[in-house]
């Protein structure tokens, strides 16, 4: 029998605030962290906003000497790890065993920012200047390996690298890794810091930036005038937790995961399978291994970059899954708020899924104004909504044809 996992504590850092609380404060009310772009020369590429995360201080978190020699992405991750073992109150050695906890944290990039600066050093003033911590300020599982050292948890210690699914793989991976008892504990997600110009000309030169210079309406999933996403930045972690561990020190559960579903589209590197049909098979597993019926799912948390082919085949995936339940289900993508996180979005749209559970509210698509004719579905345009919430299912779709599906519950004992 399957070991039962809740979910025990969250932490974040991003475009709409430092920590988990705040962020899903500013999700609730509509507020978009979408701003003009600081951290590139506006001048050098064709985009000129991004969602950046704000006054964030590594030294809260990280001795300084430490933070210096580690990228961006991985002080992001050791500060949403900390806030969210803290949130879990959970102390690793007295409330459980180091070996018994373990991390799975995703990055679709890594440290990119830091690759770039060395490199220029490099061609600039030869190899001597070069940081001897370059390699390990920018390969994708540093942040995994630095939350390890930095929390002390001793057990499984792994990262996912399947681009914008890579924050919802590592959560139904460690998932599974408690499920089969080979951890009580597990810190899961991802995190991302690329805002870079070699990040956006690469991505604009697909034509998957928005070129909109307004950030008010720039991304806008479902929306007929929309013109790709809006890159982002920050980290989100969930501590998963095994049911009867958790109930046995009084912890608070925010909900229940239940269900997790991933599929290749083995189609096409960057455009995802025609009519979304790796999506749609990515739901029905998680539906499967949750053991839910679909007119059982109240609200799905959609991947909704606010491109053409991801929100097209993304609503047709949802109607070939849900049939008629699709019109009585509610849809959104708070991408219209936090931008597109990359490998950490999956990870910030869970703690998004679990919240909506417990307080009964479904996030809005904010920029909401025209309608496309091909999208019919309920988007929750541009105000949240109050809704008895039993069951969210939450998509996370990758470069490559990665796609990740996790089911969450409302608790009950």
């Amino acid at each position: 029998m399957k070991r039962r996992v809740v979910i025990t504590g969250i932490g974040a850092v991003t475009p709409l605030g430092n920590n988990a609380h705040s962020t899903w404060e500013n999700i609730k009310n509509g507020v978009s962290g979408i701003g003009p772009g600081t951290m590139f020369d506006i001048e050098k590429v064709d985009v000129k906003i991004a969602a950046e995360v704000k006054g964030f201080v590594p030294e809260e978190y990280i001795e300084k000497k430490e933070a210096r020699r580690m990228g961006r992405y991985s002080q992001f991750a050791i500060a949403a790890s900390k806030m969210a073992i803290n949130d879990a109150a959970i102390e690793i050695g007295k409330d459980v065993s180091p070996e018994r906890v373990g991390v799975w944290l995703g990055s679709g990039i890594g440290g990119l920012a830091e690759f770039e600066e060395q490199h220029r050093k490099f061609i600039e003033k030869g190899q001597r200047r070069v940081n001897p911590f370059t390699i390990p300020m920018f390969i994708p599982d540093m942040a995994a390996g630095q939350v390890s050292i930095a929390l002390g948890a001793k057990g499984m210690n792994n990262c996912s690298v399947t681009a914008c699914a890579s924050g919802a793989n590592s959560i139904g991976d460690a998932f599974r890794v408690i499920q089969k008892g080979d951890a009580e504990i597990m810190i899961a997600g991802g995190t991302e810091a690329t805002i870079t110009e070699m990040t956006i000309a690469g991505f604009s030169n697909m034509t998957a930036l928005s070129k909109n210079s307004d950030p008010k309406t720039a991304c806008r999933p479902f929306d007929k005038n929309r013109d790709g996403f809006v890159i982002g930045e920050g980290a989100a972690i969930v501590i998963l937790e095994e049911l009867e561990h958790a109930v046995s020190r009084g912890a608070n559960i925010y909900g229940e995961l239940v269900g997790y579903g991933a599929t290749a589209d083995a189609y096409h590197i960057t455009t995802p399978a025609p009519d979304g049909e790796g999506a749609g098979r990515a739901m029905k597993l998680a539906l499967a291994d949750a053991g839910l019926r679909p007119n059982e799912i109240d609200y799905i948390n959609a991947h909704g970059t606010s491109t053409y082919y991801n929100d097209l085949y993304e609503t047709l995936a949802i109607k070939d899954v849900f049939k008629d339940h699709a019109y009585e289900l509610s849809v959104s993508s708070t991408k219209s708020m936090t931008g597109h996180l990359l490998g950490a979005t999956g990870a910030l749209e869970a703690i998004f899924s679990v919240l909506a559970i417990k307080e009964g509210i479904l996030p809005p698509t904010i920029n909401y104004q025209t309608p496309d004719e091909q999208l019919d579905l309920d988007y929750v345009p541009n105000v949240a909504k109050k809704k008895n919430v039993q069951a969210v299912l939450s998509n996370s779709l990758g470069f490559g044809g990665h796609n990740a599906t996790l089911v969450f519950k409302k608790f009950l004992a």
